[in-house]
């Protein structure tokens, strides 16, 4: 591990900026308020909407008084079923059309008198003022003739049906018998966990800003997808994709919410069609809630067995998880039971039961973050059965080689991880009894937690330009939504072409600029800089090209694989030329290059991963908690995470981005639950008054360390760093939790009551 460390201190002071500390290249933009948001755009005669949610989970209107509503001044119209245009139907979701995912719903909105969950908008107000949009939204009368309904997750679990796989998430998989292993096993336990819905809560609510010219369209809005958006809108709404002009500069956060089209957006492109009214429906927080799925809840049982070493002798994980009648995409809940543990016989299976609730949606580390929950947890009470250190029974069971199918790990460096992070933490200074460690009337724990998230690369197309003047700009339809996404692409590009980073210009959040990948499965980075590392060097064999034609260049007759980029230009030892230079003799003004990785090339490549490999990062949780003695309070006094990432474009932005993922998830251990009323399928808490996210004042120091050795199969060896800060966090939680008082809390979140 030394070496490595080594290796990688030598290959950081070879390079200028990939790797450092960059501040943001918009940060500027973003603390002045120049940046600006989708419901921040103005347009010449522009109205506002709002919308009238349903308030029955399943049903038929059978009548709709809006007679109020109109009579409210500065009102426009009131959209309903009978009167909107019509939107043609969402596309059937198919892997070989990727934006086919992006359908939040199946629902025909406003094209049906049909209600299909509590909350769905059965009508949108459109008026002059935001205030009088909302006002006369409440004076909507609606009458329903309500039928059956299924929205009580928990009385719906004994109807759970067997879980469809797919190639991209198996649903289940068996390695031995492991219920016959579990009963035979000298150790075990078997423990049922159950976890909440969860609401994303991006700091920047859903918005959306359309304006028609004709039969073209402009919409500025808050997404995690431009491409998926634009195509979608495009079949939805029957035009061209050319005609549709999608921009989104800024995101204020997604999580997994805004990668999907929900009916907001849906309904103000609709609403500026039919009043010819550029229209801006900026959605209240508890809009947010009624229209935007959710994180499934989800019902789990992991059950282990061990020898008296603590080998594992039986792995057996199975989930029941929702989706919705009109949508919603099942989660690998069970996933990282099928990477983390050499267990000698492993049974996975998922379960979905389908209610009459809005469709769920991905949400960080969408499957992951509540299925490690789970066998992290299971993995720390079963080392209090055996006596073990749960360090020490995690890495006696650390495997060569993917526990399922024997495929090799790409790359994985867990025990380094755990290592590293057991020195730094303290770990061996932990007393393993329960309740054994105090401070005052404070009882304090220690708990561990091992995290995991698998990588991978999307499709995407990257431009880069370099003008006579030295100029680089970078051209990709990327999304920025917090994570410095044109940050990383300049310090990639800038250390590719040699130039400083203050040359290299990154246009991003337009659908007019090459097709860029999603901001979701912490793959955009990887993906976008697969195109801009193809685009240099295209652009650098093209400054190589002219260079060779003139006889008295310094790399006449030299190959591209020779030369060094740096100081400008392109260089071989003591000899080269700067890039104006070459521009400058052959009398050219710039050069230009593209990357992109295809849909094609991209689904060989997934099939080939799968066939020969495992992709993921991962890392190890070392949590501090302490619990008052008489009252149960938990506060998390002190974290430290150690990940093994790949490589690290931006130590700064990659810290925040981990400490984003631990805070998150320190809100899912302790706070945060979506209440539905199991008898409407209302949301009871829409919310953040009411739904409790972590404050300041909740949140420890948080030590984040990397290992920052890259990943020979990823580009620039990354692996991802958006979610896999998030998973095994609520885990490391409940381990310490556990450790302090004794109490096995398996229901999250891990509230007073459970501990009193």
């Amino acid at each position: 591990m030394t070496t490595k460390y080594a290796e990688t201190e030598q290959r950081q002071a070879a390079v200028k900026h990939v790797g450092r500390p960059v501040d943001r290249v918009d940060g500027r933009a973003k603390t002045t308020g120049e940046a600006r948001y989708a419901a921040e755009h103005r347009h010449p005669g522009m109205a506002h909407a709002a919308l009238v949610h349903a308030t029955v989970a399943r049903g038929r209107i059978e009548s709709l008084d809006t007679e109020a509503a109109r009579a409210v001044p500065g009102v426009i119209e009131v959209l309903t079923h009978e009167n909107a245009p019509p939107m043609k139907p969402a596309p059937k979701r198919s892997l070989l059309n990727l934006s086919s995912l992006a359908s939040g719903t199946t629902v025909s909105y406003l094209g049906t008198d049909e209600v299909h969950w509590n909350g769905q908008p059965v009508a949108v107000v459109v008026a002059e003022t935001p205030e009088a949009a909302r006002h006369a939204a409440t004076l909507v009368r609606v009458t329903y003739r309500e039928l059956p309904a299924v929205v009580d997750f928990a009385a719906e679990e004994p109807n759970a049906v067997q879980q469809k796989g797919s190639m991209i998430q198996p649903a289940g998989g068996d390695k031995g018998d492991a219920a016959v292993a579990l009963a035979a096993a000298p150790v075990s336990v078997d423990l049922r966990f159950t976890t909440p819905p969860h609401h994303h809560n991006a700091i920047e609510p859903h918005a959306t800003v359309a304006v028609w010219d004709g039969d073209h369209l402009t919409v500025h809005e808050s997404t995690q997808h431009i491409a998926w958006l634009r195509r979608h809108l495009a079949l939805r709404f029957g035009i061209p994709e050319r005609a549709i002009r999608v921009l989104s500069p800024y995101v204020g956060g997604g999580f997994g919410g805004k990668y999907a089209v929900w009916a907001g957006t849906l309904l103000a492109v609709l609403a500026a069609r039919a009043t010819a009214r550029p229209v801006r429906l900026a959605l209240t927080r508890e809009a947010v809630h009624r229209t935007v799925g959710a994180r499934t809840p989800t019902v789990q049982r992991v059950a282990l067995g061990a020898d008296a070493g603590g080998d594992l002798t039986a792995l057996i994980h199975t989930s029941v998880a929702m989706t919705s009648r009109i949508g919603g995409m099942p989660e690998g809940v069970v996933s990282p039971s099928r990477h983390l543990y050499d267990a000698a016989t492993i049974h996975l299976r998922q379960r979905l039961v389908r209610l009459d609730l809005l469709a769920n949606t991905s949400m960080r580390a969408p499957g992951d973050s509540v299925g490690s929950f789970a066998l992290e947890s299971a993995m720390d009470e079963l080392a209090c059965e055996l006596g073990m250190d749960p360090v020490e029974l995690r890495m006696r069971n650390e495997p060569a080689r993917n526990p399922m199918d024997g495929k090799p790990f790409s790359h994985r460096m867990l025990r380094e991880a755990y290592e590293v992070g057991a020195e730094r933490f303290g770990w061996r200074e932990r007393d393993p009894g329960a309740g054994s460690m105090r401070d005052g009337r404070w009882l304090v724990g220690m708990g561990v937690a091992t995290a995991y998230h698998p990588s991978m690369v999307m499709p995407a197309a990257v431009t880069v330009r370099m003008d006579a003047g030295g100029e680089v700009v970078v051209r990709c339809a990327l999304q920025e939504i917090g994570v410095g996404a044109a940050t990383v692409q300049a310090q990639i590009a800038a250390d590719e072409l040699g130039v400083p980073l203050e040359a290299v210009r990154v246009e991003i959040g337009d659908s007019e600029l090459p097709e860029g990948p999603g901001a979701g499965g912490s793959a955009q980075t990887a993906s976008g800089a697969e195109g801009v590392l193809a685009a240099c060097r295209k652009l650098k064999e093209s400054a190589l090209a002219l260079a060779r034609r003139s006889p008295d260049s310094p790399l006449r007759g030299r190959r591209l694989d020779d030369l060094e980029a740096r100081d400008g230009g392109l260089h071989h030892g003591g000899d080269g030329e700067t890039y104006a230079a070459i521009l400058a003799r052959a009398g050219r003004d710039h050069l230009e290059a593209g990357g992109r990785t295809g849909m094609l090339k991209f689904l060989a490549r997934a099939l080939n991963d799968r066939r020969r490999w495992v992709k993921a990062a991962c890392g190890a949780h070392f949590c501090e908690v302490r619990v008052d003695q008489d009252t149960g309070e938990v506060r998390v006094s002190r974290w430290l995470g150690v990940f093994d990432i790949g490589r690290v474009i931006n130590a700064k932005t990659a810290a925040a981005q981990l400490r984003g993922g631990i805070v998150m998830g320190i809100g899912m251990a302790l706070s945060e639950a979506s209440q539905v009323d199991p008898r409407t399928g209302r949301i009871m808490n829409p919310s953040l008054a009411e739904y409790h996210v972590p404050v300041h004042a909740d949140v420890p120091p948080i030590d984040v360390q990397w290992l920052d050795v890259p990943d020979p199969t990823m580009p620039l060896g990354l692996l991802g760093i958006g979610e896999v800060g998030i998973t095994g966090v609520a885990a490391a939680v409940a381990n310490a939790v556990r450790h302090a008082t004794g109490k096995r809390v398996a229901d999250l979140p891990i509230t007073l009551d459970k501990l009193l």
